[in-house]
């Protein structure tokens, strides 16, 4: 058995869906792992949401790479910033410019916020990645009841009572429902001088439907039921304008002190470090195998590559994301071992998004759920799917305790007031961003607990 010296060295770049998938794909492979991250935990995010919308907590939906990763013995884990790729000498740069050389490369950094060549926007509609963007949209969400409850101007209260969403995805549709419901259960008779059940909340979509990726009938029912819980559902024309005060659709100026973004998605700017074809996106354009054309000894998953299958591009969900990391590993094995690399070929297991209490809509190929069964099922996938023990019971006693009672644990307001002007600062646009947060069905996780 050779030494552990010897043994090729595999740098994965990325702890999300697709580079935890492809590390625990190799845990029996004679190869030395080195896994990078910017943070020190793999993130649910799927259920990002519910903490941006006090649900649940942090700790919930996310867990350490180290733990998760423990009795993998052949894997390091080191929290890192990628800077800088050298293909040809197979060296990376990290932050604080110490370089670590690989024999194969595996890039997972996922994606980013996209404001559609505004970044200006980004200050006053914040998008929601990570954890850090979840619990400043927490804040940000509180404190607006909290100013609107001081303010004694109509029109400056009702501006803080205005809350709009910016993209009808599953993301959009999903903080919607939760904020409708916030706004008319959860808060109910905790206010003196305010109701917040006349708080508006609208999900604003560019194209002519909410959830373009589901059958139109269940798009049009999920409509029916974000407008049953008093969402304000516009179609058909973009935001044209946010700033610290609102936004502008057409003519149509609207005073709103609360705008979210969940309408663009951009690839990590990693892939920028390659000298690669790239999308508009950004996302880099992959080899069948998901090699990077000219580097066969690099592969690039998840939501930073573009790859078709059967002719129609891998969307940029968990299970893909979590597929692409099993099938870069087994290519990899293969050409350590001289065998061919076989093609990514997506397996689509359906699209999932829940709108609110019992309503929701599944499309599970030729299965359509929608309402209470959708919700059901939505709610059982994303439990059984959680890593760790812990994490299912945790999540599972909140959303019971929320079912009876429409209370939200994590209602607790800390950290400093988000800033909100033309002098706040910009979204952090990291390298390595985590994989997939379209709540979307997987395969189960089996991470040790």
């Amino acid at each position: 058995m050779p030494a552990a010296s010897d043994l090729p060295r595999v740098v994965i770049v990325g702890g999300g869906f697709a580079g935890l998938w492809a590390t625990r794909a190799l845990a029996r492979a004679p190869v030395r792992i080195t896994l990078i991250d910017r943070g020190n935990h793999h993130l649910f995010q799927p259920l990002l949401y519910q903490v941006a919308t006090a649900g649940l907590s942090a700790p919930d939906i996310a867990a350490p790479l180290r733990h998760i990763l423990r009795r993998q013995r052949n894997v390091e884990v080191r929290m890192a910033e990628v800077e800088g790729i050298d293909p040809e000498a197979r060296t990376l740069t990290l932050d604080g410019g110490m370089t670590l050389g690989y024999d194969r490369l595996i890039l997972a950094a996922g994606a980013t916020h996209a404001y559609f060549g505004n970044d200006r926007w980004a200050p006053h509609a914040p998008g929601l990645k990570t954890l850090d963007d979840a619990l400043h949209l927490r804040r940000r969400m509180l404190l607006a009841f909290e100013r609107a409850e001081a303010e004694t101007d109509p029109d400056a209260r009702a501006a803080w009572l205005s809350f709009a969403i910016v993209g009808g995805g599953p993301t959009g549709v999903e903080l919607a429902g939760t904020l409708a419901e916030i706004a008319r259960h959860t808060l109910r008779s905790e206010f003196r001088h305010i109701d917040p059940a006349l708080a508006k909340v609208r999900l604003i979509e560019a194209g002519p439907r909410v959830l373009a990726s589901f059958p139109e009938n269940l798009s049009a029912k999920a409509r029916r039921q974000l407008e049953k819980l008093g969402v304000e559902v516009l179609t058909g024309e973009p935001v044209a304008e946010i700033d610290a005060d609102g936004y502008r659709i057409g003519e149509r100026r609207i005073a709103a002190r609360t705008v979210i973004w969940a309408a663009g998605v951009a690839a990590s700017p990693l892939g920028a470090l390659l000298d690669v074809p790239r999308d508009r996106a950004g996302r880099v354009q992959v080899a069948p195998d998901l090699t990077v054309p000219g580097h066969p000894e690099i592969y690039a998953i998840g939501d930073m590559v573009a790859v078709e299958n059967n002719g129609r591009p891998v969307p940029g969900v968990a299970p893909a994301a979590k597929q692409m990391g099993e099938h870069a590993a087994a290519n990899l094995l293969a050409d350590l071992r001289g065998q061919p690399r076989t093609a990514f070929a997506y397996r689509d297991y359906g699209n999932l998004a829940t709108i609110g209490r019992m309503a929701g809509v599944a499309h599970l190929g030729r299965i359509k759920l929608s309402g209470a069964p959708a919700w059901w099922f939505w709610l059982v996938a994303h439990v059984f799917f959680l890593i760790g023990f812990r994490n299912r019971v945790v999540v599972l006693l909140n959303w019971t305790l929320a079912y009876w009672t429409h209370r939200r644990a994590a209602r607790i307001i800390f950290g400093p007031a988000p800033e909100v002007g033309p002098e706040a600062p910009v979204q952090d646009r990291s390298l390595q961003a985590s994989d997939s947060m379209a709540a979307h069905p997987s395969t189960p996780d089996t991470a040790p607990d």
